[in-house]
């Protein structure tokens, strides 16, 4: 396998995290180019290679890697340690003297007891990059308690305005389809081991950066915080529709939905006249946004009345010719069908040689212009770099 030549060539990214925050946060470093060891439970390995079906299939017939571990684990190498015992804490200790960065999500303060937390590691290698992730931080009132996507979306604020409104069918707070402040979470992390690396660069000094997907989550919010703090309102579910913008949600067609998303007056007029209404545009009620969203019910009836006989395709036709943002619901397996999608190769196949078919993931969305984003490793079997990443130290 040929090691990547992108913009993060050189750096050494000790793993210690698993599931999915901090692994994202990991890949998308081995994805530029670091090189990346995943530390993994001995015989078992990371949680999410259980985490099935679906699963892969090995050459031998037998089951393999459950498909949630593949989407985060992408361009790493795996080494099968028990940090628990001291040859293995010790393993660590000697590998953190060569590494550049060190991701770890274990429960606040839990690394200590092996010799493993930032102030010991700092010590041995000054210039270490220490990303912890936790779900509510290294401080306050429930640093102790584990955190997992799902109840933060739920602590935090997100499944409050996600779902149905009060009295409609179905309604009830509901979770965004992926974990979304999982992987948030292992976007900022990134980010701020980014940073970090800058600021070690540049002075000798490393840093103890502390991610909480908490924390996370309440970002997440943007401008429906930002709504709670000018209104002094707590904004509530609104199933589809937008709390700023309005027409900006889906709208049936005879084979499906659109999304049309108006975003300024002029758009809207266009909308009017390309459903061949041109009296909407102009009707006192619609004619600017604020006045759109105090009508929005009867508003939204009359667009959907003129959708509503249009097949998905002849309706974008019309929309995309009026300079109107819109877009198909898709399924997941037509998102990788649209032509788009195909042009940009957002699906990658990488060979895994105990596998019976290559592993497919999800295309990094990082497009530089001098060192892009390679694919030099599919997500490893569990231990298939023990040797290669310990070998060395056992020699020593």
């Amino acid at each position: 396998m040929t090691q990547s030549s992108g913009p993060l060539v050189g750096i050494r990214v000790l793993d210690l995290s698993r599931v999915l925050a901090g692994p994202w946060a990991t890949q998308t470093l081995a994805d530029l180019g670091a090189e990346v060891i995943k530390i993994e439970r001995p015989g078992t390995g990371d949680d999410t290679r259980q985490w099935g079906p679906p699963f892969t299939q090995k050459a031998d017939g037998s089951r393999g890697d459950a498909a949630y571990f593949l989407c985060a684990n992408r361009g790493k190498k795996s080494v099968e340690l028990d940090i628990a015992t001291p040859e293995g804490a010790t393993a660590i200790r000697d590998l953190v003297a060569s590494c550049d960065v060190l991701v770890e999500n274990f429960k606040t303060g839990g690394l200590k007891k092996y010799g493993l937390d930032f102030a010991s590691l700092s010590a041995i290698n000054p210039r270490l990059v220490y990303c912890s992730i936790t779900g509510f931080g290294q401080d306050g009132p429930d640093a102790h308690r584990a955190g997992y996507d799902y109840m933060i979306q739920a602590m935090g604020g997100l499944m409050s305005v996600t779902g149905q409104p009060d009295g409609a069918p179905g309604a009830e707070p509901m979770k965004v389809g992926v974990a979304v402040v999982d992987l948030f979470t292992g976007l900022y992390a990134s980010n701020a081991i980014l940073a970090a690396l800058m600021h070690a660069r540049a002075t000798g000094e490393g840093q103890q950066i502390d991610i909480a997907l908490f924390d996370v989550q309440a970002a997440m919010l943007a401008n429906q915080a930002s709504n709670y703090f000018v209104s002094g309102t707590a904004p509530s579910r609104m199933g589809n529709a937008h709390p700023n913008l309005a027409p900006y949600q889906p709208f049936p067609c005879t084979d499906g939905m659109v999304v049309i998303a108006v975003g300024n007056d002029g758009q809207f007029r266009a909308l009017a006249q390309a459903l061949g209404a041109p009296g909407l545009g102009t009707d006192p009620r619609f004619v600017t946004n604020a006045l759109r969203i105090e009508h929005r019910a009867a508003m939204t009836a009359e667009i959907s009345a003129l959708t509503a006989g249009h097949d998905m395709a002849g309706l974008m036709a019309l929309l995309e010719a009026a300079n109107v943002p819109c877009g198909p619901v898709n399924t997941i397996d037509q998102v990788f069908d649209e032509p788009q999608a195909r042009h940009r190769g957002l699906e990658i196949e990488q060979a895994r040689s105990d596998l019976t078919h290559p592993v497919r993931t999800v295309a990094s969305p990082i497009r530089m212009s001098r060192t892009p984003v390679e694919y030099h490793r599919a997500p490893p079997a569990l231990g298939a770099d023990t040797d290669e990443v310990l070998g060395p130290l056992r020699a020593d």
